[in-house]
């Protein structure tokens, strides 16, 4: 997808509607599912919308427009590595979400990872703010604030040895995120099914009232 861009003098609210749209995330930002899908290929796996993830995806999604990171597979790879290089202080689903991204990107791009997270070491993150406070700030106030425009660090050696460690601790989450992923594969094939059986009775209702 083409890289989005955000007015400087917007706020986080505007910048937050605007990036929902642009994704097609829906008004909401899909925060009021029950379930979501984690998709491997064209096959969606559910998992429950839980309440911590929904907690830290408020943040997250900000994160996305003050990093520029996308929401396409690689740039989400990158912003779990510039997440977890920034601090999730409590958000454990964060956490969790995090490093199996970070263990993907070791596989994926794990040069465009390392970078991520060296600036976010480099930076701060929302995490543990008022979200309602932060929806007021403008964008370039806000990316003041985290660094996140800074120009980039050289790592050092206790960089690398951290991320050596979250790597080795995102393989762990990353293999029981999988795990899980299997046990589901089932609902997950139902789904994809009864979804494309609803979308084609639907798109027959409309040729039919047409």
């Amino acid at each position: 997808m083409p890289q989005l861009e955000y007015d400087p003098t917007w706020t986080l609210a505007r910048a937050k509607a605007f990036y929902f749209a642009a994704n097609d995330f829906g008004e909401d930002g899909g925060y009021s599912d029950a379930w979501v899908d984690f998709m491997l290929g064209p096959i969606p796996f559910p998992f429950p919308n839980t309440q911590g993830r929904i907690r830290a995806l408020a943040v997250h999604d900000l994160h996305h427009i003050v990093t520029g990171y996308q929401t396409d597979l690689r740039g989400e790879l990158e912003i779990s590595a510039w997440e977890l290089g920034a601090g999730c202080k409590d958000f454990y689903a964060a956490w969790f979400l995090n490093l199996s991204g970070l263990a993907g990107g070791l596989f994926l791009a794990p040069i465009r990872v390392f970078r991520a997270f060296v600036r976010g070491v480099n930076s701060h993150s929302l995490y543990g703010e008022d979200v309602s406070v932060l929806l007021a700030k403008t964008v370039a106030e806000t990316k003041a604030e985290l660094k996140t425009d800074a120009q980039p660090a050289s790592p050092r050696a206790v960089d690398v040895a951290r991320f050596a460690g979250l790597g080795a601790a995102g393989l762990v989450c990353m293999t029981a995120f999988m795990s899980l992923g299997v046990l589901l594969a089932p609902i997950g094939l139902a789904v994809s099914f009864w979804r494309r059986r609803k979308a084609r009775a639907e798109s027959e209702s409309s040729r039919v009232a047409a």
